[in-house]
């Protein structure tokens, strides 16, 4: 089910992003030096301050989440526990009924699951950059427009 996130998903939705992000590009927030406690300041006074939330709850638990400005997908991320189970293709067709005609987004080029999912549901990688500091990684911006 997908829902709006609450204040008391937080703990839950911030410890397996920090997972998910280092199960995407391993090593990442070692080598960056991020730690939970880094992902959890970053969630609650970047994410949840800019994005409308929503998560994936199976059992009671969230254990995905997207979060959108307008048609920009700034975040969707799944729990590694729970991929290959349909939480990422159910989120992102939500993302569309949020914006039924065109979504775009950011995502790491080393990120090489990430750049399959979004290719294989129509998106187009339309421009390649890096992305901002601390990061600083090749990044590629891909967009989705409604046929």
């Amino acid at each position: 089910m997908i829902r709006l996130y609450r204040e008391n998903d937080f703990e839950v939705v911030t410890k397996f992003w920090f997972e998910a992000m280092d199960f995407a590009m391993p090593g990442l927030t070692e080598r960056l030096g991020h730690t939970l406690e880094d992902a959890r300041e970053f969630f609650k006074n970047v994410v949840t301050v800019e994005d409308e939330l929503w998560v994936y709850e199976t059992d009671g638990r969230p254990v995905g989440y997207l979060g959108m400005q307008g048609a920009f997908i700034d975040r969707l991320y799944v729990d590694p526990t729970y991929h290959r189970r349909g939480i990422g293709q159910a989120l992102l067709n939500y993302a569309k009924t949020q914006s039924p005609k065109h979504l775009w987004l950011y995502t790491h080029v080393a990120n090489a699951t990430a750049r399959v999912f979004y290719e294989s549901n129509g998106f187009a990688a339309e421009n390649f950059g890096m992305s901002p500091p601390p990061e600083s990684e090749p990044d590629v911006e891909y967009h989705w427009r409604r046929k």
